[in-house]
């Protein structure tokens, strides 16, 4: 009865302590503890906060009572984030406006909203923190120097989520390299990966999954796209498969990707999803392709996910949503102007998003923009329930959006989280403010939800005496 509970709301058993990757065990944050909270602020029901060194968007794991999270300390001046998402293109439009050549827009945007690899010298470290108390464990710092390529002052150069299996944690920073540290800070083991230019230096963002003893990578940039497995146990290189997204679009073409993959077990077999500009693709276990479809946008950034044998892919900003059944191969895309074939189920044309993954929960898909305006479907036939916006100042969003107790939620740049009920009819509940700047997705671990903000990770347990560390 239990099992058919947690499939009814789009959950999935897990160990209470255990969240072992992006999204969590499922790869859709979604919880049926009952404890958990619904209301917090800087000092409402937070069990403890502690800060955190340096500036990382990676989400927190969690395995045997501890806390991983991997941020980068710059030496000197760090560029800070702002939020929204239209602010280099708004200054773009003003400098054209001056009479600037093009390359003096593009220095000018570079020198305000870049931060390239000669300005900087950064430390990467992999902090562990206690789950009960806050407490640093301990800390590893596990590269140091220039970074390997450039960010947006958005990004972060620790935006990948670590995965762990419970017996080690692998931390990968794109471009740079893979690397495995046992649950007490010992290094095992490091994999370089070669550089390759991103997207206008925009920075990267694909975490790596697990799928037995395998560790996964998604390598998408612009000169070159590939999916490589390593042996979680030494490091060592397994495969490597060049992923064919189609021919280039123009001279500015995305050929970047920021999208972690995801390995879906469904009845019939496994399968590595990938979703990367204009195509997304599914392999096989040693990187052989299975089938493709086009219909993502050229920055289509959200991760792909499964709840119930259903797959669900989202095509990005200004794009749709599609819900994909088992059993597909060779080229599964729609023609144009249909929206379901042998194995789309269905089709929602505005229910992509920019930068949050969808949530699925007791039978509706929430799909969030960035800016604040909230769909909700059918998760079985893809009929729009509503479309609305969270608030009227609902700022700016990049975390994703997790549920539990019949609440879905939403967490803004500003740090401020928007509870609404889970439902075919819109209705936000209330509103829980951190003020601070956040741009990681929670995890959330037993009765606890675990939130990170700019400089702080907090530990949000009901009724919990506040403990500031």
């Amino acid at each position: 009865m239990r099992l058919l509970l947690l499939a009814a709301l789009g959950l999935t058993a897990a160990e209470p302590d255990s969240w072992p990757g992006f999204r969590g065990p499922a790869s859709n944050p979604v919880s049926a503890n009952a404890a958990l909270p619904d209301r917090w602020s800087k000092t409402e029901n937070i069990e403890w906060s502690v800060n955190v060194p340096g500036r990382g968007w990676s989400s927190p794991v969690v395995a045997a009572g501890k806390v991983f999270v991997t941020a980068v300390v710059t030496d000197g001046k760090s560029k800070e984030p702002k939020t929204g998402t239209e602010y280099s293109n708004q200054y773009v439009a003003e400098l054209t406006k001056q009479g600037l050549s093009e390359k003096e827009v593009f220095e000018k945007v570079n020198a305000r909203d870049m931060e390239m690899p000669h300005e900087v010298t950064v430390h990467y470290w992999l902090y562990c923190f206690d789950l009960k108390s806050g407490a640093m464990r301990w800390k590893r710092e596990y590269h140091a120097g220039r970074p390997p390529g450039g960010r947006h002052r958005k990004n972060s150069f620790a935006s990948e989520t670590p995965v762990t299996d419970g017996k080690a944690v692998y931390v990968y920073a794109g471009n740079l390299g893979l690397y495995a540290f046992d649950l007490k800070g010992k290094p095992l083991w490091k994999a370089p990966v070669d550089s390759d230019k991103i997207y206008l230096e925009f920075g990267t963002g694909a975490s790596p999954v697990l799928k037995g003893d395998l560790v996964l990578i998604a390598g998408d940039a612009q000169t070159r796209q590939f999916l490589a497995a390593f042996d979680k146990r030494t490091g060592k290189a397994v495969w490597r498969t060049a992923r064919d997204i189609g021919p280039p679009m123009g001279e500015m073409s995305v050929r970047s990707g920021w999208s972690t993959p995801f390995v879906w077990t469904n009845a019939l077999r496994t399968e590595i999803i990938t979703v990367g500009p204009l195509t997304a693709i599914s392999y096989d276990g040693e990187g052989k392709e299975l089938w493709r479809m086009a219909g993502m946008t050229q920055m289509a950034i959200p991760s792909p996910f499964a709840v119930d044998g259903v797959l669900y892919l989202d095509a990005g900003r200004g794009g749709a949503l599609y819900a994909v059944k088992a059993g597909a191969s060779g080229d599964i895309s729609l023609p144009k102007g249909t929206r379901s074939n042998d194995y789309v189920m269905w089709t929602e044309p505005r229910g992509g998003t920019y930068m949050p993954t969808p949530v699925v929960y007791a039978g509706g898909v929430y799909s969030l923009t960035e800016t604040g305006i909230l769909s909700r479907m059918d998760a079985a036939t893809g009929k729009l329930s509503y479309r609305a916006r969270l608030a009227a100042d609902a700022g700016f969003f990049t975390a994703s959006p997790w549920a539990y107790n019949g609440k879905v939620f939403f967490l803004n740049e500003d740090g401020k989280t928007f509870a609404v009920a889970a439902g075919e009819t819109f209705q936000l509940l209330h509103e829980n403010a951190l003020d601070e700047f956040a741009m990681a997705t929670p995890a959330i671990v037993g009765d606890r939800l675990l939130l990170r903000t700019d400089s702080k990770l907090y530990a949000v347990k009901a009724r919990a005496a506040a403990k500031k560390k």
